[in-house]
């Protein structure tokens, strides 16, 4: 299967587990800027992710998963890397994560609704703080979950 793996980082977490994802599944992992649309081609999976900042992907990511063509036949996924509000001794920002949520879930919808089929769910990769570093155990878990397929 011809994959892709595409994400945009601020700090570097997401391009870590992007780059796990990429390593198990035999592929590359692309940063968003450095995209072209000719990787697209005779792709089986597409694999996006993104820090989670506002509860939401970052621009580069939505611009570029609005950006793209017909996904019929292209299985997808995405990830997203977040704190993890368990740690966080916040209140209100557990009370907004359940709002709200993680940048995964809309981006998963959104490359649905492009007519890509949906694979795995969607993923959380957690850092512990804002900036970092992943928490222990994380890249082995996004190895983990790219398996399942």
């Amino acid at each position: 299967m011809k994959s892709l793996v595409i994400y945009g980082t601020y700090f570097g977490n997401t391009e870590k587990i992007a780059q796990a994802i990429a390593e198990r599944l035999n592929t590359k992992a692309v940063n968003v800027k450095e995209f072209k649309k000719e990787m697209l081609d005779n792709i089986d999976l597409l694999v996006v992710g993104s820090p989670t900042r506002a509860f939401r992907p970052i621009d580069s990511i939505k611009e570029f998963i609005g950006s793209l063509p017909d996904l019929d036949g292209i299985k997808v996924a995405a990830f997203d890397t977040r704190i993890n509000v368990d740690i966080i001794n916040s209140k209100l920002l557990k009370f907004l994560a359940k709002i709200f949520g993680y940048a995964a879930e809309p981006m998963l919808k959104k490359l649905v609704k492009k007519g890509g089929e949906k694979v795995l769910e969607p993923a959380g990769f957690c850092v512990k703080d804002s900036e970092g570093p992943l928490l222990d155990g994380e890249l082995q878990r996004a190895k983990e979950w790219v398996s399942k397929l």
